[in-house]
């Protein structure tokens, strides 16, 4: 096919040149501008959920970015540190404390 498109191009090798590139960027014009919205509605792009549906109900479908008015921390206070990065201390968490044999003791 692109034989038969190259023989068919007018004008020589240059002419075929400008010609082939002509057809590939109407192509690319066609298929960006008129195919592809097209397309777009009719492809499962935005569906993109998991599982077949009935146990994606309850909480997972509320709106996260919703405050509602029960809630007691307000949307400005943040539940971690922003001065460390240094986990906060708590008593169950408490670091081992084991003694290595070091040569020469």
């Amino acid at each position: 096919m692109y034989a038969w498109i190259w023989r068919k191009l007018p004008f020589g090798t240059p002419g075929k040149l400008l010609g082939s590139l002509g057809l590939i960027a109407a192509t690319g014009a066609l298929l960006w501008y008129v195919v592809f919205p097209w397309a777009t509605p009719l492809l499962p792009f935005d569906d993109v959920q998991v599982g077949s549906g009935t146990e994606q109900q309850g909480p997972a479908q509320e709106d996260p970015n919703v405050i509602s008015s029960t809630s007691v921390d307000g949307p400005d206070e943040i539940p971690y540190s922003t001065e460390s990065n240094a986990p906060h201390p708590s008593g169950s968490a408490s670091p081992s404390k084991s003694k290595t044999a070091l040569p020469g003791d």
